[in-house]
């Protein structure tokens, strides 16, 4: 399968088995979207000298494995070993964020902290079931980690001693919406984790109507300096900040732009995904978001080329090593090689279906439970995502996010069509920067 597109003046063929992204004149995308995708197009005016080229060189890169390449069919076998897990140390947030899909840290449930009792049951469930895997990830998620810091760092230095009695090396990694940041937490999160995410939605008033405190005030002025703090003090080690993008900021790559603006040079930032009504990106927003997404892929170029570049999480795509084919095809490995969980020790597939007792899979004293679960997510990969089937982004996304099906169409399997919609996008805009880089040198 191959997807012809445009981005402004140029014209491009991605293959899809191959993953080759090829640049070819107007005449010979518009042939090859008339006789391969079966588009009304005209081409009329191409000549018979012009066919016989463009089918030359069809026929060159066919032979060369770089056009029509026939696609991976084949499923691996996941693995029943476990490789994460993500914490939530605390059901509670010192924030009231109006998109918050975790009940503003409560995850529609009483608002508490993981003891310490709780926390060790989870290292050594990790442990005791990671099988031969050395490298061991824990992600401290919330609410709002730092809230209970006392056990996130006991938990830390704990999974370290166990780990390495077990032959394991741990990966730290943690999210915050960065209020509580003190030179003590960020010498800890410094020394301790692999990569720290902080909440960040823009520009003053655009983060201010959404992510508030809890006395409904905006947050901006009571974090944007501890944000520039941390970076500061990051060194080389990973970080990114993340913001949300709503129906109220369909202009979000003046967010983007802004963010990049305040020295941050790693960002994401996603759509939010609510069914609250004046937050919820609906179809009728699409056209203006893609428009967005080329606005900040025009930008973003233009910002390498003189060299003030920065990181777009998006934006990043390698389609000549790629990931795997097991990460292509199986996607993040929720419920089955990775869990969730919750305060008092209860497993779910992961944060997003944290609370929902359809998905409670046991818990890290009493193991899991319901193995019907685990085999569910085990056997869904983007084979069994059947819409997935002509869609050129397929082996970018890998049929999208299980949650987000689930909740949107109540099936792990279904993909969230909006979601797809914006993906596809991002996509042809990252193979254009791509192209452009390669080009540029």
């Amino acid at each position: 399968m191959i997807h012809i597109f445009r981005y402004g003046e140029k014209n491009y063929i991605y293959d899809v088995g191959s993953g080759s992204l090829h640049e070819c004149d107007g005449a010979t995308a518009d042939y090859l979207q008339a006789t391969e995708e079966g588009q009304a197009v005209d081409i009329s005016y191409i000549t018979d000298e012009q066919i016989r080229e463009i089918l030359a060189d069809v026929d060159g890169l066919k032979e060369q494995g770089l056009l029509f390449k026939e696609e991976v069919k084949s499923y691996p076998m996941k693995s029943n070993e476990i490789k994460a897990l993500c914490i939530h140390i605390c059901h509670d947030c010192n924030f009231r964020c109006r998109y918050c899909f975790a009940d503003e840290g409560a995850y529609h449930s009483k608002r508490e902290s993981m003891s310490i009792e709780t926390a060790k049951a989870a290292v050594d469930f990790l442990i005791e079931n990671s099988g031969k895997r050395k490298v061991l990830e824990m992600d401290f998620f919330g609410g709002e980690p730092p809230m209970n810091l006392d056990v996130l760092k006991w938990t830390v230095a704990y999974a370290k001693e166990a780990g390495a009695k077990a032959g394991k090396k741990f990966l730290f990694t943690t999210t915050t919406n960065a209020l509580l940041l003190n030179d003590d937490v960020i010498q800890f999160f410094n020394e301790e984790m692999e990569n720290v995410v902080l909440s960040l939605d823009g520009r003053k008033e655009v983060h201010d109507a959404i992510r508030k405190s809890i006395n409904g005030k905006g947050t901006f002025d009571l974090i944007i300096d501890k944000i520039k703090k941390f970076i500061s003090m990051r060194g080389e080690k990973s970080y990114y900040v993340r913001g949300t993008f709503t129906a109220k900021n369909l202009d979000f790559a003046k967010d983007v732009l802004f963010i990049a603006d305040q020295g941050v040079d790693s960002i994401s930032m996603e759509p939010v995904v609510t069914e609250i009504p004046d937050l919820e990106i609906r179809a009728e927003h699409l056209p203006a978001i893609e428009k967005e997404y080329e606005n900040l892929c025009d930008e973003y170029l233009r910002r390498h080329a003189e060299g003030k570049g920065f990181n777009f999480f998006h934006f990043n795509i390698d389609l000549e090593g790629g990931p795997c084919l097991s990460k292509r095809v199986s996607a993040c490995g929720a419920g089955n090689e990775y869990f969730s969980v919750v305060p008092n020790g209860d497993l779910y597939p992961c944060h997003q279906f944290a609370g929902d007792e359809n998905f409670r899979m046991g818990s890290v004293t009493e193991g899991i439970t319901r193995p019907d679960i685990r085999e569910q997510f085990k056997n869904s990969c983007l084979f069994t995502r059947k819409k997935c089937g002509d869609c050129f982004a397929k082996f970018v996304c890998s049929g999208g996010c299980s949650a987000n099906n689930y909740h949107f169409n109540g099936d792990i399997n279904d993909p969230y069509e909006t979601t797809c919609a914006m993906m596809k996008k991002r996509v042809e805009c990252a193979m254009h920067i791509l192209a452009e880089k390669k080009l540029r040198g």
